[in-house]
């Protein structure tokens, strides 16, 4: 098997510069790195990249934190974070810590050292336990915002907003909307959308919750959701939307139909109704985008960013 060694040999340079070669491209001139490249490719050397990131100081991992794995909205946000993260050399792991209590910051600083940087998606934590981690590793923060740390948020309360509107002008007169997490980041922002958008339409809104983001929540919701008398309902999560839908057909009440729920495109496209309002996040966008701005703390200190991503809003029939 070839070694560094016999690369340089071949190439004509010190194993120093080859290594910095294939490691460091931009730090080498470009016909060096032609020379080297050509000397690996006939020799069949292939370069132990996990090598040369600890000979930098790194570990070539990447953590993507999330709180639960039962809300599917996080599923393509760590899909794209990890496609950006094959494309920079980087490998990413996923761990599960809602960092609520001092308990699992401290289990989570234990991951950070091992790690070269932190994707952390915390809706329930506090800032404190969030801003905890930024002083270890390089953090990014996925759908929430925290002063001193860049970020990345859909518009999800923007787009909410949108949906209790037309909902109005489609002659709706009495929308609910179903709150998440109790301590979730987002939540109080949607509410504020959902209400602003009421009180411009002239509607009734009632608000329930907070509720998990989960099926089950859904299904527990609909009797309270019934009395309220409204006759569309715009959920925090779609695993909410599911449960209630689900909830009211086993009440003979048609939903979408006689009572209509907001859900994400991919329902709303399977159900195949006319009138339903979906929101569509670009979750695969929002884990590259997040993975964008680690890769860049890697590369050293640079100043807090705080990427807002649009969120499109759908209507099945239109």
């Amino acid at each position: 098997m070839a070694t560094l060694a016999d690369v340089a040999a071949l190439a004509g340079f010190s194993k120093s510069t080859v290594s910095r070669a294939l490691a460091r491209p931009e730090m080498v001139a470009p016909e060096t790195i032609e020379a080297i490249t050509e000397a690996a490719a006939r020799l069949g050397y292939v370069l132990n990249r996990t090598a040369s990131q600890l000979a930098r100081g790194r570990t070539g991992l990447a953590a993507f934190v999330v709180p639960t794995l039962e809300n599917a909205f996080f599923a393509p946000i760590i899909d794209g974070a990890q496609a950006r993260a094959a494309e920079s050399d980087l490998h990413l792991t996923v761990a599960v810590q809602p960092l609520e209590t001092a308990a699992q910051v401290e289990a989570l600083s234990t991951l950070a050292a091992q790690v070269d940087g932190l994707i952390l998606a915390a809706p329930r934590g506090s800032d404190a336990n969030v801003a905890a981690l930024g002083v270890i590793k390089p953090t990014i923060l996925v759908d929430r915002e925290v002063a001193g740390l860049s970020s990345v948020v859909a518009d999800t309360a923007g787009a909410i907003g949108t949906v209790v509107e037309g909902l109005f002008r489609r002659g709706h007169r009495h929308v609910a909307y179903l709150g998440g997490p109790s301590g979730s980041w987002q939540d109080p922002g949607r509410e504020a959308a959902a209400r602003g958008a009421a009180d411009r339409s002239g509607g009734k809104l009632t608000v329930l919750g907070p509720l998990p983001a989960s099926f089950a929540a859904g299904v527990s919701t609909v009797d309270a959701m019934l009395a309220s008398g409204c006759t569309a309902v715009v959920p925090y999560a779609t695993a909410i939307a599911l449960g209630l839908m689900f909830a009211l057909r086993g009440r003979n009440v048609d939903a979408p139909g006689d009572i209509v729920v907001s859900a994400e495109a991919m329902v709303v496209d399977a159900l195949g109704a006319a009138g339903i309002p979906a929101i569509d996040v670009d979750g695969y966008g929002l884990g590259r985008a997040a993975m964008d701005l680690l890769t860049s703390a890697l590369h050293g200190p640079c100043s807090p960013r705080h990427l807002r991503l649009p969120v499109d809003v759908h209507w099945s029939g239109d």
